[in-house]
């Protein structure tokens, strides 16, 4: 019994050591190679693996960066230059300065501007919810308000307005990772550039209905009139399938398209309140609507003499008399 246990044993291990270089041959067989800077650049990464970068992680990112030949086309959104410069220190290479971005929210639907038409009851979701019908309101575009963008940020940046019925950004702790942008089926929410002092202007509004349409649907919606575009002095503004978008590249944040705009869609952020609006003057009247006035002008009062002096009197003027001569005749003859 005991020797039986012993050659069990011992025909276990043996074929344990075999299975093992065996193993061992083979991982040196098909060894794949990689480059000891990906574990570098991955220790400088945030580690958030949102996928904001377009890669699945944090690691991917770092292998696309050493296997790349410059970081024109890598960027990580959650750490920002900070550390992209840190990357671009570990390779060697060569970073160029993004300008911050923040997720904006172009839905001005809120329950004042958009009644509610219908009660929907089922699950609450924005893509379920989208995929059975419009949504509950007159707006086929807007926001739904299931808050599915909340659920996907992972930095807590994204809330619900229970007033508004909107999505608020927190753009202190926005990253850009662009999580909420996939997340939402209406596509209302857009990464733009946060602008200087975290000023930014931009349409509320992705209403692609025409004009009576969109605003029977919601009221402070876009109606594609193009005011805005006629007033903006820089082509930032451009009116497409009947709804404005401004370009942040080309916008120097006037706020002209502010003031035109007569549904109030397009929305400024972050600045001081605009001065009140300077009156027009009444236009002139043309010259031919003008009528004369056919009153007299009255006749200046003759001004009195001084005390002391006379009158001046003009001189009388004698009126010429014609005196005809008279004609002499020869004497009268006496009747015989």
């Amino acid at each position: 019994m005991t020797t039986t246990i012993i050659w069990t044993i011992a025909a276990i291990t043996l074929l344990g050591v075999l299975l093992a270089v065996v193993l061992y041959l083979v991982a040196n067989k098909f060894k794949v190679e990689e480059d000891p800077r990906i574990d570098e650049v991955e220790k400088v990464m945030p580690g958030a693996n949102c996928g904001g970068c377009g890669f699945a992680g944090c690691r991917a990112f770092a292998q696309s960066c050493v296997e790349s030949a410059n970081l024109d086309n890598n960027f990580c959104p959650v750490g920002g230059n900070e550390v992209m410069k840190k990357v671009a220190a570990v390779l060697g290479l060569e970073v160029h300065e993004k300008a911050p971005m923040v997720a904006v929210v172009r839905c001005n639907g809120t329950c004042a501007n958009r009644p509610v038409m219908n009660d929907y009851d089922g699950l609450k979701s924005c893509k379920v919810k989208a995929a059975l019908y419009s949504g509950d309101t007159g707006c086929f575009y807007g926001c739904l308000g299931c808050g599915d963008c909340v659920a996907a940020c992972q930095f807590g940046a994204i809330s619900m307005d229970p007033e508004t019925g909107l999505p608020v950004v927190d753009e202190e702790k926005c990253t850009a990772c662009g999580a909420c942008v996939k997340a939402c089926p209406k596509k209302i929410i857009e990464l733009r550039n946060k602008g200087p002092k975290n000023r930014r202007v931009f349409v509320s509004c992705v209403n692609m209905e025409k004009g009576a349409t969109a605003r029977k649907a919601c009221s402070a919606a876009c109606i594609g009139c193009g005011k805005c575009a006629k007033a903006c002095p820089f082509d930032a503004i451009t009116v497409e399938h009947n709804v404005a978008y401004i370009d942040f590249n080309k916008c120097r944040l006037c706020r002209k398209c502010v003031a035109e705009c007569p549904t109030g869609a397009i929305h400024a952020v972050n600045f001081p309140a605009m001065p009140p609006k300077a009156e027009k003057p009444a236009p002139a009247k043309a010259a031919a609507d003008v009528k004369p006035d056919t009153k007299p002008e009255p006749k200046p009062a003759p001004a009195k003499p001084a005390a002391g002096v006379k009158p001046q009197t003009k001189p009388e003027v004698k009126e010429k008399t014609e005196v005809t001569p008279e004609v002499k005749t020869g004497p009268e003859k006496k009747e015989e």
